[in-house]
């Protein structure tokens, strides 16, 4: 593994994280929630922001973007499908192509749901995956602009990554997640370890990201809609996995 990562609270309850090549010093920050955010986590790090890259346009991702990239000429990859939104461009990408940060490299997928043209950054050298407000720890971002069919298969892109793939999200919300899912599984093994683990790391003024892929995998219900308990839970036995889902985030909306 040969990614640096740095992992910063901003605003109320987002995530920033800076992703470096040790190799060549080109640092990319994942979105721009704010400038002083990332300005802190750039002068703690010692690190130079060369690069941001985009998931998708909404304000809590993209304020800081034109005051990084006037101080530090950074350049600015967004999605294609949401370029007229986001401030800055100078490089759209879209499903399958690859991001370069020095030596390191990013395949983009797309994962409309949350906003249309939403995507992520998957590292598959370094197992990482940086997946903005599509998938959460224990979560899922909310459908916003999309179908829950589109979330749904957005889901299941992100689910056959590799199950030791470092889960970065866009926001803390693990513990309310937890509190919801467990009125899905309350039984679920996996989900109760990792509400154990979650409440010890925000006991500890710790993040509870990073998360894996085969944790949210086993404790994850939005990640769970084709398992028949899921969807006998909610009362939707026999149904399909898109109808599971949307019922269960429509019951997460109301929660």
């Amino acid at each position: 593994m040969s990614a640096e990562t740095h992992l910063f609270p901003c605003r109320s309850d987002n995530f920033g994280v800076l992703v470096r090549d040790p190799a060549t010093g080109r640092t990319a920050a994942i979105d721009a929630p704010e400038t002083e955010a990332v300005e802190r986590a750039l002068q703690a790090t010692g690190w130079a922001l060369t690069d941001i890259l985009v998931t998708h346009h909404h304000a809590d991702h993209t304020d800081g973007i034109l005051a990084l990239k006037d101080k530090y000429k950074c350049r600015v990859v967004a999605p294609a499908a949401e370029a007229q939104k986001i401030p800055g461009v100078d490089e759209t990408v879209r499903e399958g192509d690859t991001v370069a940060v020095g030596d390191l490299s990013a395949e983009v997928i797309e994962t409309p749901g949350h906003t249309l043209g939403h995507i992520a950054y998957w590292f598959g050298a370094d197992r990482l995956a940086f997946v903005g407000d599509t998938l959460f720890s224990i979560g899922c971002g909310r459908v916003i602009e999309g179908t829950p069919e589109a979330m749904w298969h957005s889901l299941l892109k992100l689910r056959a990554l590799p199950g030791d793939t470092r889960i970065y999200c866009g926001h803390e919300y693990t513990m309310a997640n937890i509190k919801f899912a467990q009125t899905i599984e309350p039984d679920n093994a996996a989900l109760k370890a990792r509400a154990a683990q979650a409440e010890r790391q925000i006991a500890d003024k710790q993040p509870t990201i990073p998360t894996t892929l085969d944790e949210e995998k086993a404790a994850n219900v939005f990640l769970r809609a084709d398992v028949p308990a899921v969807a006998a839970a909610v009362g939707l036995p026999g149904r399909s996995p898109t109808e599971v889902f949307a019922e269960v985030r429509a019951r997460k909306n109301n929660f």
